[in-house]
């Protein structure tokens, strides 16, 4: 049998398979942002066979003023609990764990989208070339105590829903990123940009409100953009040191990403564009750790388990692609 589909267990969940299906946006969501039918029927179609270990579900917001974009999934407030039930029964049938991604957009918000302010974690840009984005609010306590609430709720309401578990959304320019980068966290107090322990305060926060709220046996994930690529952002180490304060907090499991905002990844020559990073932070921290990025073969997912530089591989784009994917890369690796 591959190690890719073999099973694995994180605490009291196992999982059949060692291949995840990451978080993407599919804009299926009904205009509320309440889990529509097209938006089962897609998952269903990605999980049939029980090839999938874990789903983690496209990033929804937790509260309205965190919407990042048009079609994006809510789980702000209790009326998306029965839709995320639907979902959640349609994985489990096809033999898949599933936890559900939850994000605050921050500075990638707009305005005209949420009818809010945008806030952030300092009045800062985001630096994205290509963009419109508006010049964010810093965040006061109030907003911040607000931020840790929504996300408290949004878990409780993932675990009501019959979902395995949860991912604090950290990456790709969205809140958490904001206040972990120290290119747009310029703030001077507790949860100042100078130092990895005011970076990462908010996340631990959530962390502890999160574990408060649903209990020690709901599946607890954080997807860290961990390296920014840029001078003067976040570093390998800094993600290492990040990653075990989420440990001690009480995070299962690590999803890494990177690339603030956009900012390319010199490493991309080969398949598991963050594998330099996974593998520190595997060896390191010992919380079992998702690499995702530019994975289209079976064979260097293979590798990369095999050279202990990941336990699960997420494969992304070759599945929006081809929904057999994970049947074909099991007959190409098993024969």
């Amino acid at each position: 049998m591959s190690l890719l589909f073999s099973n694995f267990k994180i605490r009291n969940i196992e999982l059949n398979t060692k291949l995840v299906m990451p978080p993407m946006a599919s804009e299926k969501a009904d205009k509320g942002g309440l889990v529509s039918q097209a938006l089962c029927d897609y998952y269903d179609e990605k999980t049939k066979g029980a090839y999938i270990g874990l789903v983690i579900t496209e990033h929804s917001y937790v509260s309205p003023e965190g919407k990042a974009s048009l079609g994006q999934l809510s789980i702000s407030d209790d009326s998306a609990i029965e839709g995320f039930k639907k979902l959640a029964s349609v994985l489990h049938k096809n033999g898949t764990k599933v936890i559900a991604q939850i994000s605050h957009a921050g500075a990638a918000a707009h305005h005209e989208i949420t009818g809010y302010d945008v806030l952030s974690s300092s009045s800062v840009k985001i630096p994205r070339k290509s963009s419109n984005y508006e010049l964010p609010k810093e965040m006061s306590q109030r907003d911040i105590d607000k931020v840790i609430n929504d996300f408290a709720q949004a878990a409780r309401r993932a675990k009501e829903a019959g979902f395995d578990g949860v991912e604090i959304h950290s990456a790709h320019g969205y809140l958490l990123n904001q206040f972990f980068s120290p290119i747009m966290n310029k703030r001077a107090d507790k949860y100042t940009g100078s130092s990895i322990e005011g970076r990462t305060r908010l996340h631990l926060e959530i962390i502890g409100a999160i574990r408060k709220i649903t209990g020690p046996d709901f599946l607890l994930a954080v997807r860290l953009g961990a390296c920014d690529y840029v001078s003067g952002g976040s570093s390998l180490e800094d993600s290492v040191k990040a990653c075990l304060l989420f440990k001690k907090a009480g995070v299962d499991l690590l999803d890494i990403s990177g690339g603030f905002c956009g900012y390319t990844n010199p490493e991309l020559e080969e398949e598991g564009w963050f594998s330099r990073i996974t593998q520190a932070v595997k060896e390191k921290v010992g919380v079992p750790v998702i690499l995702t990025g530019g994975i289209v073969n079976p064979e260097a997912a293979e590798k990369i388990l095999q050279e202990g530089k990941a336990d699960l591989i997420g494969v992304g784009r070759a599945l929006l692609n081809d929904s057999d994917w994970p049947k074909k890369a099991k007959q190409k690796l098993e024969g």
